[in-house]
Parts: structure tokens; C-alpha cells; sequence
């Protein structure tokens, strides 16, 4: 399955660009459609993004403690959110940065809201809340530094991906958490965002009873399973590697430890020994350095292990849009063969009401005119629904298909630089230990 789009930087990398001022923030008419959700107008003014007039990073992560919603105790980890506006890098000033504290709830908000609002876009996921596909000796604590550092990274680059997209970035909500530390939930929750927000069993049910999704759709749907079957089956044998790994570096340990002892006993091979030990025993040491960061790799394939899951929102959406536009189409035409059999007089379909009027006669003309008014203006309501839930699908797809090659594009990209990398670190770390045993046989040459 191909498709085409603009890449974000590699995560965890700060990202330049031009000024953020007030005035060009976009209005609030320019941001918002009439019917509430944001207007992409503003995608085509010269394809300005917010990274392009923003500096923008997660800077640290901390941990503090606090009372939650039910008044307890709890550990939880903020994260420090530094923005600067680009014109005064530009001029070769270096203001301090604005900065602000955000929880990982409060992305997940930002995220939920954006899903919502733009239903066609494939959304950026977050990074992972607890360590998955981990190798044993890994700590999957998300309290733990090492785990919190790497998500930081994670948070950095998701806000990196949204700011740099072309509608995305363009949204006030998004520049009210990047800029706004108190209020920002309640202007996200004035939005009425949750009230749009389609629920899992209206999903599932169009999923089922949908009659004519778009094949491009459903190619894309099943590619996002495989994507996420393949990606889940690599996260897992890196991290069987990742132990095998780790136990034939730690056993070098061993080495050095009997060619240290060895050394104690020996008089003119002591030194050699002695110095073929040392060697052994910082190749032993390395293993910690190269697992940690093989777990940056890991994070950018487990990037797109969760970006299978914003494909098939995508795709969802359009089934429940192909499936509300059925609906409407099937209720307009049962409601035309009740106006044709109420105007003729012949009922052609097994009714309650037909046989109702069988056994006690037919309706009063009167009754019969008021029905018939009825039923036209329920037609003309149906019809005027069919044409709105037809533009609303059709611009779905065309919007959605758009932005799922831009997407393909980027994810191309993307996984060719992290594999490619991954393959030239593990180079690296043989060549490392061809190097250590090199070592060793100059240290056994010289005894």
C-alpha cells in the first residue's frame, strides 16, 4: 500500500522557525468553520506552519506529588514546555523562552480533542504510557529516568509532527497549550469537542452494516493491521536480541574477571592477562550504553505500531460517514413509497396500516391530505440530509486521502532513517567487538 507525505524531523531534535506574534495567530473566523469545526484555510497562505514561526521543545521532565480528582496521594511526572518566536533568533537576539508544565493527561486531552476536530487527519500519536516490548533486564517502571527521558523525547517530537502540520498547526486549541499554563483545559472543553466525539459501538455497528465503503479505504484499513502485526512481531524479536545480547556481552565479564585471577599466578604472562582482562571487562560494561540507546529505535517503531491505530480512526470515520449517508438514503426512499401509496392508493408492501385499513376502512380525506403534507416535508427534510451527509463524505474522503499520503510519505521516510540507523549501530557494535578481542590477541602476542 503506498502513499505520499511531508516529514517532521526526528524526534527529540529542537526544531527553528519564524515568529509566532499575536496578530499572526489565526483569528478566530479564520479557525473556525460554520459548523464549529477549525477552517484549513489558512493551510494554503504559503503553507505556513506554527514550527515555522516557533521554536518549540519539552525541555525536562520532574517529578512532583499531589492530590488527584478523588483527594489522593499520588506520584506523577510534568514536563516542561519551552516556546521562543523566531524573529528575535532571526535577529540574532536570545530571549529567554517562554515555558509552561503540561502532564501526559493533558497531551492525551490535546490529542482526544484533535481527533475529534479534524476526523480526516491521520493525528500524531503520543509516545507509550508504560514500557512495552522490553527485554528483561529493562525497567518497565514509568517512573523510572530512563523510561520518563525517553518519553519526554516522545512528547517533544509529537508536538513537533502536529506543529509542523499544515492544518493542524494552525489550531488555536494547539496554541493555547503551547502558551496559555492556566485556563487551557476550559477553553478546550468550551469547544463542546466531546459531544462530536463518535462512540466505539456507533463505530463498530457501520463497520458491520456499511454496504458500499470506499475500496481505497478498506485496502488502507487492512494495511494499517499489517503495519501493526509487522511492527509488534520486529519490537518483539529486537527485544529477544536485545536479551541474547546482553547476556553474551555480560558473560565477556567472565573473561576478564578469570584473566585477572589468572594474571595473580602467572609471572611473565601476568601483564598480558592482566590487560586482555581490562578489555574484557569494558566490552562487559558497554552493553548498558548500546541497550539504552537501541531503545530510541525501538520508540521510533513503536511510533508507527501506534500510528496503525490513527489510520483506522481515519478509516472508521468514513465508515460511519458512508454508513449515516445509507441510512439517510434508505429512510428518503421508504418515505417516497409512502407518499406514492398514500397518493395511489395501492399498497405494495405488508403494513400495520394497510391492514388496518382493510379491516375498518380507509382513512378520512382530510386525514389523508394532512399525511400526505406530512410525508413531503419529512421527504424534503431527507433529501436536504442526503445532499449534506453526501458532501460530508465526499469531503471526508477526499481530505482524509490526501493527508494518508502525506502520511506515507513521511512514514517512508521515517522508517527507512530509523532502520538504516539501527543497521549502522549494530555495525558499529561489532566492529566494537571485533576491536576488543583484537586487543586481547596483541595483549596474548606480547606474553
Amino acid at each position: 500500500m503506498r502513499m505520499r507525505p511531508e516529514s517532521p524531523t526526528s524526534s527529540g531534535e529542537k526544531k527553528m522557525a519564524e515568529d509566532v506574534k499575536d496578530e499572526s495567530v489565526a483569528t478566530d473566523s479564520e479557525l473556525l468553520a460554520a459548523d464549529g469545526s477549525q477552517n484549513t484555510a489558512v493551510e494554503e497562505e504559503g503553507g505556513c506552519t506554527l514550527l515555522r514561526r516557533m521554536e518549540i521543545c519539552v525541555a525536562e521532565a520532574e517529578k512532583r506529588s499531589g492530590k488527584n480528582a478523588v483527594n489522593m496521594q499520588e506520584t506523577f511526572t510534568v514536563y516542561l514546555i519551552e516556546t521562543r518566536p523566531m524573529d528575535a533568533v532571526a535577529e540574532g537576539r536570545n530571549p529567554a523562552p517562554d515555558s509552561l508544565w503540561r502532564r501526559y493527561s493533558e497531551f492525551e486531552l490535546l490529542r482526544s480533542y484533535l481527533i475529534v476536530t479534524y476526523p480526516y487527519i491521520v493525528v500524531p500519536p503520543l509516545p507509550e504510557k508504560r514500557a512495552e516490548f522490553v527485554w528483561h533486564k529493562l525497567s518497565a517502571d514509568n517512573m523510572d529516568p530512563d523510561f520518563v527521558e525517553r518519553r519526554r523525547v516522545g512528547l517533544e517530537n509529537f508536538l513537533i509532527r502536529v506543529a509542523s502540520h499544515l492544518v493542524l498547526s494552525n489550531d488555536k486549541i494547539l496554541y493555547h497549550f503551547l502558551t496559555e499554563e492556566h485556563g487551557w483545559r476550559e477553553v478546550v472543553y468550551e469547544t463542546g469537542f466531546q459531544a462530536k466525539a463518535d462512540s466505539r459501538l456507533r463505530a463498530l455497528s457501520a463497520t458491520f452494516r456499511v454496504r458500499n465503503t470506499d475500496k481505497r479505504f478498506m485496502d488502507m484499513k487492512h494495511y494499517s493491521d499489517e503495519l501493526q502485526s509487522h511492527t509488534s512481531q520486529l519490537l518483539r524479536a529486537r527485544a529477544r536480541v536485545a536479551d541474547r545480547l546482553y547476556g553474551v556481552f555480560k558473560v565477556h565479564g567472565n573473561y576478564g574477571r578469570v584473566f585477572s585471577e589468572w594474571s595473580a599466578i602467572e609471572k611473565e604472562m601476568g601483564d598480558g592477562l592482566q590487560s586482555a582482562g581490562h578489555h574484557m571487562d569494558a566490552y562487559a560494561a558497554s552493553i548498558d550504553d548500546i541497550l539504552e540507546e537501541e531503545e530510541h529505535y525501538a520508540d521510533q517503531l513503536k511510533e508507527y505500531l501506534f500510528y496503525a491505530e490513527a489510520l483506522r480512526a481515519v478509516c472508521r470515520k468514513h465508515e460511519l460517514t458512508q454508513f449515516e449517508l445509507e441510512m439517510a438514503s434508505q429512510d428518503l426512499i421508504s418515505k417516497k413509497h409512502q407518499r406514492e401509496e398514500l397518493a395511489t392508493g395501492i399498497v405494495r408492501t405488508f403494513s400495520f396500516k394497510g391492514m388496518t385499513n382493510k379491516l375498518f376502512g380507509q382513512e378520512a380525506p382530510e386525514q389523508r391530505e394532512a399525511r400526505l403534507k406530512l410525508l413531503e416535508e419529512l421527504i424534503t427534510e431527507g433529501e436536504d440530509a442526503v445532499k449534506e451527509k453526501t458532501a460530508e463524505c465526499e469531503e471526508h474522503v477526499e481530505r482524509a486521502w490526501v493527508d494518508m499520503e502525506r502520511f506515507e510519505e513521511q512514514k517512508d521516510k521515517d522508517l527507512r532513517e530509523a532502520l538504516i540507523n539501527y543497521a549502522v549501530m549494530q555495525i558499529s557494535m561489532c566492529k566494537k567487538g571485533i576491536q576488543v578481542w583484537s586487543n586481547a590477541k596483541e595483549c596474548f602476542l606480547k606474553m
